[in-house]
């Protein structure tokens, strides 16, 4: 495999309490695993994260304890729950560090409404899952929205849903390396 010499990166994956979208966990996070790089799993307030397909997965860390400097990418994960950091402060704050350090953000489905909502993604090209009012997000924050299944902006990757979950790891593994 080429992502073999991703021995030694850390990627945080942060993922919803619940109704996070199994597949962008899941594929993304064996595919960065595959790839050698170790995942840190945060949520919110919670050691068990449920699935809206059912998954579960044990929480790592509490996503309000966790620091940039420990990392060299973020994901977030998407799926109806993830709505729960489209205004959540902590989580811009974190998203913020991982920019100003020249890391890697990157979100899938609903999630890239999290980074448009922290001021990430303005005057940027980004997808999003369309529906459940992700374009009024992005049109709000000034995103350009491009409709792709992935689309990379220098250090931000964005994805549109589960179907581009392979697509996507690829594309974090891609910048990564």
């Amino acid at each position: 495999m080429r992502w073999c010499k991703m021995s030694g990166k850390r990627i945080l994956m942060v993922v919803a309490p619940q109704n996070f979208r199994d597949e962008e966990l899941f594929a993304s996070k064996a595919a960065f695993e595959v790839a050698g790089a170790s995942v840190t799993v945060a949520s919110k307030g919670v050691s068990t994260a449920y699935g809206m397909l059912g998954g579960v997965v044990s929480v790592d860390a509490e996503y309000s304890e966790v620091s940039s400097d420990d990392f060299d990418a973020v994901v977030f994960v998407g799926g109806g729950g993830s709505r729960v950091y489209w205004d959540d402060p902590v989580v811009h704050s974190l998203a913020r560090e991982f920019i100003e350090q020249g890391k890697i953000v990157s979100a899938i489905c609903i999630a890239p409404v999290t980074l448009a909502n922290a001021g990430l993604l303005s005057g940027k090209n980004a997808t999003v899952f369309e529906g459940e009012g992700t374009l009024v997000a992005f049109e709000k924050a000034g995103v350009q929205f491009t409709g792709d299944s992935v689309t990379v902006d220098g250090n931000i990757i964005t994805a549109n849903g589960p179907q581009a979950a392979g697509e996507f790891a690829e594309a974090v593994l891609e910048v990564l390396g």
